[in-house]
């Protein structure tokens, strides 16, 4: 984003001129190449798989690395869903920025070079997608960003590293993980919505939303997994419809539990009705995973399995 504070910031900035202000690293090669110039509210997952695609060849090309800059409003989420299908040993990392070039300590740049730190370490292979801002290594199905402004505003639960003197410094070895099919050129998420669990709700919308045969329902729920009475009798209609129901905690951290309450409406009550626990995944990248699953023709019993083994992973 660049431009004046009378008329607002906007996407005008090429790759090329963002990679101008690292000057040469040292010891890195740096090429650069624009996707696209969208402001990240209107990126979609087609948007995404290109980028993907673009990533990949450059691996197959030689690169050691790949970064992908965008607008921080979706960050969370362009992350979670390029991990799903990074199948690479090289990493790639995602960054932005919190202020733009326009306003004193403008965090872009130093972004960017944490970033180049971090793709550059051998110690970050292996480790899937990687979102790094503000010196913090962040893995991509956990972080999320839990502040509008602030220039620290990603946080994930635990944090999987820091970039200190130019270095990558990681708490905890690589992880186990697999990476799902490429999606299809038609994957999108229509039809798969996100729905927030509010005091007084008692299912209208869930209701509202069942009359135009939605294809997936994600509930960010209160609390550990919890709805209200009325909204759990609308899940059901749901389930009874074919139509899974994920729910994931709206608190922005922490995991759905399992077999702790058991009022009408408590993670028990929704599990015995058939619904899925999104466990540690938020409600965000909850949905992402769901619509992957369901473009790929699993049943509930399948999409529940992926939850239980994705959704637990500390």
């Amino acid at each position: 984003m660049t431009g004046d504070s009378g008329a607002g910031v906007q996407p005008r900035l090429e790759a090329s001129a963002l990679v101008e202000l690292l000057g040469a690293p040292a010891g890195v090669e740096l090429r650069a190449h624009s996707l696209a110039q969208l402001p990240s509210a209107s990126l979609t997952t087609r948007e995404m798989r290109e980028a993907l695609l673009w990533a990949r060849e450059e691996v197959n090309q030689g690169a050691e690395g790949v970064i992908l800059t965008q607008g921080t409003d979706t960050l969370e989420e362009a992350a979670y869903w390029l991990d799903l299908f990074w199948d690479q040993e090289q990493p790639l990392i995602v960054t932005g920025a919190m202020r733009n070039p326009t306003v004193l300590g403008a965090d872009g740049p130093a972004n960017l070079a944490a970033a180049v730190d971090t793709a550059k370490s051998p110690a970050s292979a292996g480790r899937g997608v990687l979102v790094v801002l503000g010196d913090v290594i962040h893995r991509a199905d956990r972080v999320r960003k839990s502040h509008a402004s602030r220039p620290d505003a990603f946080t994930s639960e635990p944090t999987e590293g820091l970039v200190v003197e130019g270095r990558a410094l990681f708490h905890n070895p690589a992880w186990k993980r697999a990476a799902l099919p490429l999606p299809l050129p038609d994957h999108s998420t229509d039809g798969v919505h996100l729905l927030e669990q509010t005091l007084g709700d008692d299912g209208e919308l869930l209701r509202l939303v069942l009359d135009h045969d939605p294809r997936g329902i994600v509930l960010a729920a209160t609390g550990v997994g919890h709805v209200s009475a009325g909204m759990a009798a609308a899940v059901s209609r749901a389930l009874d419809r074919g139509v899974p129901v994920v729910v994931a905690s709206r608190t922005g951290g922490g995991s759905t539990l399992r077999h702790t309450y058991g009022f009408a409406g408590a993670e028990m009550d929704l599990i015995a009705r058939g619904a899925i626990m999104a466990g540690w995944l938020s409600p965000r990248a909850a949905r992402l995973l769901l619509a992957v699953l369901l473009d790929g023709g699993m049943s509930q019993g399948q999409i529940k399995s992926v939850f239980d083994e994705r959704g637990a992973r500390w």
